[in-house]
């Protein structure tokens, strides 16, 4: 199996979100090949019980586990993560911009939550890139800035626009990233867009309390990635119990369709186009 490079032992690991979920299981899946973690969570009580789960993967246990709360829709506090990792660690290798919220927030309405949604989601994605980018293409090692999207953010299902908004921001700004990245001279930094499929993290278990079987669990999420991050993929789009990677090529592709082939937007739920869509889908 290969291996993303900067994936390797002593190297250095920042994860927002990480008190739980996706997060956490990235953050032990790096201890486990022996990184040293920086876990970033805005709720502190839940990242110190997250901490000891870490901590026991790693070769020189807490030593080699920083925990840091953090507010990732407040520049600052970004700025002064990215400080308190390299004055503890020296360097960050992967950067996992993964804190995220799921409020619901109506087209025309709910202002607020859109505030709330943008802010940390987007905002808290662009802040990560902001204030550790350039301090990792200057180290000149092998690095990867991971951002946590949705397919929500491609194929825009109706019901949460607000949430779409976010993640399709998250699509687009590391799409920009990456080839900015690619075209800057001696940088061995490369940017991913990680996609998940139905997960079973917090934010599905508040609502599910017993796991769906359509649903895969954070961890088989996290080793999905990291293969895919090994084969050097930018677009990491994951499958889950329910949705192979066909059915998601071609929902994009329809997507994608409905503005090559002047179909109504988000045609996918337009009730003339429901037996063409199923059509598609079938061939």
């Amino acid at each position: 199996m290969n291996t993303h490079p900067a994936i390797a032992s002593q190297n250095v690991a920042v994860i927002t979100g990480a008190a739980s979920g996706i997060g956490l299981a990235a953050a032990k899946k790096f201890a486990s090949a022996g990184m040293r973690i920086c876990m970033a969570d805005i709720n502190a009580s839940e990242l110190e019980k997250a901490k000891s789960e870490v901590v026991a993967l790693t070769s020189s246990g807490e030593a080699d586990v920083l925990t840091v709360p953090v507010d990732v829709s407040d520049f600052p506090s970004v700025e002064k993560l990215k400080n308190q990792v390299i004055d503890s660690f020296g360097q960050v290798n992967v950067l996992m911009n993964n804190a995220g919220t799921a409020l619901r927030a109506r087209t025309w309405q709910d202002h607020g939550r859109w505030q709330t949604l943008l802010n940390v989601n987007l905002w808290g994605a662009i802040n990560g890139v902001q204030a550790f980018t350039e301090d990792m293409i200057a180290q000149g090692k092998p690095a990867c800035i991971i951002n946590t999207g949705s397919k929500q953010g491609i194929t825009c299902p109706p019901g949460n626009t607000a949430y779409n908004v976010s993640k399709a921001g998250i699509k687009a700004l590391t799409e920009g990233l990456q080839h900015d990245l690619r075209n800057t001279e001696d940088c061995q930094v490369s940017a991913h867009l990680l996609v998940p499929g139905f997960t079973y993290t917090g934010m599905v278990s508040a609502h599910m309390p017993k796991k769906p079987d359509a649903a895969w669990l954070p961890e088989q999420l996290v080793d999905y990635m990291v293969d895919r991050l090994g084969d050097g993929d930018f677009y990491i789009i994951c499958p889950d119990n329910d949705v192979t990677e066909e059915i998601d090529s071609k929902r994009i592709l329809w997507g994608a369709g409905d503005i090559a082939n002047k179909r109504p937007a988000l045609s996918r739920w337009h009730p003339d186009y429901q037996q063409a869509f199923a059509d598609f889908m079938k061939e």
